[in-house]
Order: structure tokens, then sequence, then C-alpha cells
């Protein structure tokens, strides 16, 4: 099959970061339409238009995931998970939503995390329509919703993978890899506790209880779990556990009667993230002198493939790097159950993401056109 010329593969990219795709967590006055209605409506009709069997399947109220199949003769089946949802543009240097296409590279928010390789997917889908080429094994698409913040997306993928009764041989999670296969990440506990105390004149704080007070027990005993973690080995590194946020008091003469202390904690293969956040609750309410209340806002388990994988090694061959992990998280940790093999794949650098200014080469999503021609079979 002849592959699509890089000018095919920008202007893809460039309609894709066209279309405002600002997570609302991350919305300002410079976003456009936040969430992903407008750019999966636009992906379920591109789909379609390409030959694809198109399922729109919502994962959140107006921020639905769109799923594509491509059927094979096989039996097999290849999927790639790429998410559509963006950070937010209220400090990018330049119009963020341009898509410009200038000294090979093409810029805007997402250009590179990930619609990258969702752009490159849809070059590759028109030259498979254009050349009535026949696809060797079934191909699912999996545009998702909500990976930069929440992470509902990916699990609400399994879940209809699961209900489809479709379990997928190799699962390829679009990332900005520099098109390296990445077989590992770790996973990631966020907490927030708040201490509950009583407010009193700051002259007689006798008469109040002190939630910074208490607090900052809390904050001593996370330290201590700290180094105590640091002795659990894993192919991922030990995990490590980060006080990343500390607030409370409503004046200087007032003895505080609220304070909040939130945490970042990776966890890495043999821990469940569910476990570890249990006892990260049961940590801060013993180290409290006070009564504390407790939310998790994300638990995810780490992700880990084999580096044995033969799968892995033909992508290393492919790209010409070696197999290697990756210090942030990606919506791999989702597809245990549903998935022989997963693999972080894509275009681009992370460097290159969620900064004042996002592009991406041409010349790297025309590595990733050549990788997903040779693992497509085409």
């Amino acid at each position: 099959m002849n592959l699509p010329t890089q000018g095919s593969l920008g202007l893809w990219l460039s309609r894709l970061v066209q279309i405002p795709s600002v997570a609302p967590e991350y919305a300002g006055a410079h976003s456009g339409e936040a969430g992903e209605g407008r750019i999966a409506a636009a992906v379920a009709e591109w789909f379609g238009a390409l030959g694809g069997e198109v399922h729109v399947h919502e994962a959140l109220p107006g921020r639905p995931n769109v799923y594509g199949i491509w059927r094979g003769e096989s039996g097999r089946w290849l999927a790639v998970d790429v998410h559509t949802d963006t950070v937010g543009v209220a400090h990018m240097t330049a119009d963020p939503f341009s898509g410009q296409t200038t000294q090979g590279r093409v810029y805007g928010r997402g250009a590179v995390d990930t619609k990258a390789s969702l752009g490159v997917i849809l070059a590759m889908l028109e030259a498979v329509q254009a050349q009535g080429v026949t696809l060797r094994d079934s191909l699912l698409i999996a545009a998702t919703a909500d990976e930069e913040v929440g992470a509902t997306g990916a699990p609400n993928f399994a879940r209809w993978l699961t209900e489809q009764q479709i379990h997928i041989d190799q699962l390829l999670v679009a990332e900005p890899t520099l098109c390296r296969p990445i077989h590992g990440h770790k996973g990631v506990v966020r907490q927030r506790f708040t201490v509950h105390g009583q407010a009193a004149h700051s002259s007689q704080p006798h008469l109040g209880r002190n939630a910074i007070s208490a607090a900052a027990h809390i904050v001593y005993a996370l330290d201590a779990e700290h180094r105590r973690i640091q002795d659990v080995s894993s192919p991922l590194g030990p995990p490590v556990l980060t006080v990343t946020q500390i607030d409370g008091g409503d004046g200087i003469n007032i003895v505080p009667e609220r304070c909040r202390v939130a945490l970042d904690r990776r966890i890495v293969p043999g821990e469940t993230a569910a476990t570890v956040a249990a006892s990260l609750r049961a940590l801060a309410e013993d180290a409290s002198p006070l009564p504390i209340t407790s939310e998790d806002l994300l638990v995810l388990d780490a992700f880990y493939q084999s580096p044995d994988s033969a799968w892995l090694a033909q992508l290393a061959e492919w790209s010409g790097q070696a197999p290697t992990v990756a210090p942030y998280g990606t919506n791999a940790w989702a597809y245990p159950d549903v998935a022989s093999e997963c693999v972080v794949l894509g275009p681009g650098s992370i460097e290159q993401a969620h900064g004042a200014e996002e592009w991406v080469s041409l010349a790297e999503l025309e590595k990733l056109s050549s990788i997903y021609a040779r693992w497509w079979g085409i």
C-alpha cells in the first residue's frame, strides 16, 4: 500500500487541532467550546465516511467515546486508544487552535497530545479506502474522552469491550513517545484529607481546636510513609508519596477550624491502588488528633507489559528504538482484562505536551504511519 504523504498527515492533524476539545476542568475564556462533544461528532462522521462501523458511547454527559471498527478476516483484533481531550490553553503564546503547518511542524493544542496519532490513523484509513486494501485483522479505533483529568473514558471503553464480548489481541495506547514503545508506567492515588477543628480567637487558642496543627501530624506521617516505601522494589523503581497541597485558616487572628491536605502517591506493579488508598486513609485518621474526612480524587493501578513480548520486540525494531518505561501515566492502566498485550506508543515528545507552545513534526507522523502499516499488515 502507498502510505499517506506528509501533506495528507498534516492536513488531517490540522483539522483535529482546529476543533477545540479542552477538558471542562481546564476551560477558560479562550478555550472555545469545552469538552469532547464537537470532536467526537466529527470523528464519528469521519469513521463512517471511511467505511467504519461506528459506535458512540457516552463516557460522561455530553462527552462520548467514539469507536470505529473495520472488520478483517483473521479473527484477531488490533486496537488503538487515542484520547481526544486536551489540557487548557490560557498560557499558550499563539492561537491554540490554528493547526498551522510551518517548517515541517504542526502547531496547536493537542497537536502532540494526542491528536497526532488520531490524525495519522485517519490518513491511514483514507489511504486504505482509496486503494481498496483489505485488512487482515479486525481493527478497532477508540477515540476516548477524559484522559487528562478523571481517566473515565478508558474504563468505559474496557466495559464496552466486555459487553460486546470483544477481546483485543494487541492494544496500542497513543501518547507522545517519539514512537518508542513503552511497556510500563506507575499508577497513581490522589487524595485530599480535610481536618475539622473549631474556630476561636487566637488570643484564647485553648477555646478552639486548631485544624492546621492537626494537619501537620498528617503531613509528618505521610513523609514518614514515603521514606518507608523507598525499600519497595519493582521494575519501575520504588513507589513515591508527595504532599502536594495544604490550605486552611480564615484569618491571622483566628484559630483555624478547617485545613486540607492533598497528596500524590505513585503505584508500582505488585500494588493495588485501591488497597493503597485505603491504607493512606487509615494512616491519616490515625495521625490526626482531630476528625477528618477523606476524598479519593484518582485511583489508578500501574501498567506493566513484559519486556519479553514478541510484539514489543517488533515495535522496537520498526521504531528503531529499544522498549522502555515512562515516568507519566496513560490509559494503559485500564486494559489488563480486555487485551492480551498493551503498549504505549505515539509520535512526538512529551516535552512538547501541555506547554505554552505545542507542536509535532511531520517526520514523526510519517514514522508512525510506517509502524502502523507494518502492524496492520498492509
